[in-house]
């Protein structure tokens, strides 16, 4: 098997990756732009969707690690050149994560506004939110079933039909956003933070549909679940309860970013939406990198190609500084116009302002934290993962922020919180990566 990974066979991978993980938090910028410029409420209706975008996000991080599992055991498996022996584990993860997810439907449904009263929101914010998430959370199932099957389509190597599927989603979702939300007069009732939700609700659905269609005709891999288990479920079943808890760990970090902005006041938990997703907006657009990590590092390991492993992740630290450095200076060449495409609130603009530059400095270090997170997924090395995770959030973030909470730094600490707690995970994943792997080259 070929084990040359150059400049060119990376992007092939990386570049679709990237469009398509960019898909995911633009649904939610492209939400809060809408939302954040209606005639009624902008600002609380904003503050809504930031409020349920984390709590959705929390979900799907924690399920949908699927997506890493099933990666890192079919790439595995494609470099060991052993593919069918787990051509049927994709299909029974989903059967178990698509059941797990409606489990969640009922069980969070009834108690959305206890939920959202926990993230310290309260009067027409929390209205807002429990209406928002009631429709949002139905589209769960779908969002982790199109997720699985890009698990499957990363592990085969294959990156182009995850781009494909999530553009036409992406773009069902902005189309569907301005129709309902504003409504067309005459035709179509205006409908308000509603319609932002049913918009990315049938944009999952049409999702689902293309991803069963591409799977199908595209790969040998079926998705009508078959037994006995495979062998691998176990191997995947662990992975996915370490990234459970990391994810949950990740989660609690983001659930007290929300938490402490909320408590600030309507403007700052407005800004901190704004800011918190064109964060994710960065996240995603290195995730196409990290996907290429995971992807590759995979095969390498699978093919026991230690040497080129070690050339892949050279490679990908050099992409990530040039894209996290690349990030950075064009938010601040578009600093305030940035803010302006989301709300035109004064007090919101001001408090946002203040402090962007934190996010846009944040990129470097966030390229490096997440190009390696991809690389240790496709390794399978899921429990050092999460234990990085536990050190970063506890030990890192938590204490910082609670002590800039103290000095009254607002978003101010949240940020700085958030700075150092992505330099806690990356450089931990840096050191293992080439302490475990150099040998191996020496000792080969």
């Amino acid at each position: 098997m070929n084990t040359t990974i150059s400049f060119k066979h990376i992007n092939k991978l990386a570049i679709p990756a990237l469009i398509s993980g960019v898909s995911e938090p633009i649904l939610s910028l492209t939400d809060a732009a809408i939302i954040g410029n209606v005639d009624l409420d902008a600002t609380e209706s904003l503050a809504a969707v930031g409020l349920v975008t984390t709590f959705i996000s929390m979900l799907i991080w924690v399920l949908g690690q699927t997506r890493s599992a099933i990666s890192s055991i079919v790439s595995q498996y494609v470099g060991a050149n052993k593919l069918g022996q787990i051509k049927n584990l994709p299909a029974q993860a989903i059967l178990i994560i698509t059941s797990l997810s409606v489990i969640i439907i009922f069980t969070t449904y009834p108690f959305a506004k206890t939920i959202f009263k926990l993230y310290n929101a309260s009067d027409l914010i929390l209205d807002y939110s429990v209406v928002y998430y009631r429709i949002r959370v139905l589209g769960f199932p779908f969002t982790l079933f199109t997720i699985a099957v890009f698990g499957a389509f990363r592990g085969l190597q294959n990156t182009f039909y995850p781009m494909l599927i999530a553009l036409i989603g992406t773009m069902t979702n902005i189309v569907l956003d301005v129709i309902l939300v504003y409504g067309i007069e005459g035709f179509i009732p205006a409908m308000h933070i509603q319609g932002a939700a049913y918009a990315s609700v049938a944009a999952q659905i049409v999702m689902v549909v293309f991803s069963t269609y591409y799977l199908l005709k595209k790969t040998a891999i079926p998705l009508m679940p078959r037994f006995p288990l495979n062998k691998e479920i176990n191997r995947f079943i662990l992975m996915i309860l370490n990234l459970f808890i990391r994810t949950i760990a990740l989660n609690v970090t983001l659930y007290y970013a929300s938490a402490f902005a909320t408590s600030y006041g309507a403007e700052y938990i407005a800004a901190y939406t704004i800011a918190i997703n064109l964060w994710f907006l960065g996240a995603f657009i290195v995730d196409g990198y990290a996907s290429a990590g995971n992807i590759l590092s995979g095969k390498l390991l699978g093919a026991k190609a230690y040497k080129e492993l070690i050339h892949l992740s050279n490679t990908l630290i050099k992409y990530g500084i040039f894209i996290g450095t690349g990030l950075g200076l064009v938010g601040a060449l578009f600093y305030y116009p940035i803010g302006r495409i989301f709300t035109k609130e004064p007090a919101v603009l001001a408090a946002f302002y203040n402090v962007f530059w934190i996010v846009l400095l944040m990129q470097p270090f966030c390229t490096l934290a997440f190009i390696f997170d991809g690389i240790f997924k496709g390794l399978g090395k899921m429990k050092y993962l999460r234990n990085v995770l536990l050190f970063s959030t506890f030990v890192v973030f938590v204490p910082v922020l609670f002590y800039l909470d103290s000095l009254d730094y607002k978003l101010y600490g949240i940020f700085m919180g958030m700075t150092l707690w992505i330099i806690a995970r990356g450089i931990p994943l840096i050191i293992k990566f080439r302490k475990t792997f150099i040998p191996l080259i020496h000792n080969g």
